[in-house]
């Protein structure tokens, strides 16, 4: 399972800040502290980045990689920023990662990149006209970016298919789609095509406390369809490791020794199976 740490995103008060100021400081810190907690690649976000993208983007991978033996995954929709981070990147740490293509005609040039780079990249199960539906509809995406991949000459062992997730907030009955998609975009080639997810999304807007349950509890169950790979906390997902053997007997119908501990489990999985209806307030209800 690589982990792809993802405290490194523009959305991030002090990472923006840090950004702004070319102050390396804060970046190194928060790039070593993931490495040190079991990344094994680290996620570069600097969103849209329209104006000076390019400079932002080498001075992350640069200053990211001074300290930090990994990859980078270089996550922007600026197609320039992207091949500004792939020209300086050391690969002696790995092969980069571009975040990322999709069914929308302004990523394919995405593939370009990869290519040209010999990078790995992120097929992204979305299109221009919006949201995929069901798990059928991820599928046929991937299938489309698939046969794209192989036109502009990326391998298809290069992509990570990620199926997309939603907000468990607002779009409940997609967790379980996403689970599903896992299963059915490693049926769609042999050997298996490789799996990413950007774990987190599953909780935006859910309060602070909740949060890390429901990361933690959704990554196994994404990691026992399949999953290959995850932008996420380092620091989480070693948590959810300890706790795997705990769900994974739940998931069976077992109980455990800990009954309060059990309650909050299986609650979790009742709401990302769609068993009970998500609220705020699900662990005390």
């Amino acid at each position: 399972m690589l982990i792809i740490g993802e405290k490194l995103s523009i959305i991030a008060k002090r990472v923006r800040e840090a950004m702004m100021k070319r102050d390396k400081g804060p970046i190194q810190e928060i790039a070593t502290r993931q490495w040190k907690e079991g990344s094994g690649m680290i996620d570069a976000n600097i969103g849209p980045a329209e104006d000076g993208g390019e400079e932002l983007m080498e001075w992350m991978v640069t200053t990211i990689q001074e300290v930090v033996p990994l990859p980078i995954c270089l996550d922007t929709t600026n197609y320039k920023a992207i091949e500004a981070g792939l020209k300086v990147h050391n690969n002696e740490w790995g092969r980069p990662l571009i975040n990322s293509t999709s069914n929308d005609p302004e990523r394919f040039p995405m593939l370009e990149l990869a290519a040209k780079y010999n990078s790995q990249i992120i097929g992204l199960t979305v299109g221009k006209g919006g949201l995929p539906a069901d798990v059928e509809e991820r599928a046929a995406i991937a299938a489309e970016i698939m046969a794209r991949a192989m036109e502009y000459g990326v391998p298809l062992e290069d992509i990570f298919l990620d199926p997309l997730v939603l907000q468990i907030a607002t779009s409940q009955d997609h967790a379980i789609k996403v689970i599903d998609a896992i299963k059915m975009f490693r049926e769609m080639n042999e050997p298996p095509m490789k799996t990413v997810v950007g774990l987190s999304n599953i909780s935006n807007g859910c309060p602070k406390h909740v949060r890390p349950i429901l990361n933690k509890y959704y990554f196994i169950m994404l990691m026992n369809a399949g999953l290959d790979a995850a932008i996420a906390d380092a620091h989480e997902m070693a948590e959810a490791m300890q706790e795997k053997q705990l769900v994974d007997d739940i998931l069976a119908g077992k109980k455990i020794e800990d009954a309060e501990k059990m309650k909050v489990i299986q609650k979790t999985l009742d709401v990302i199976m769609n068993k009970t209806l998500y609220a705020h307030s699900y662990l005390e209800m």
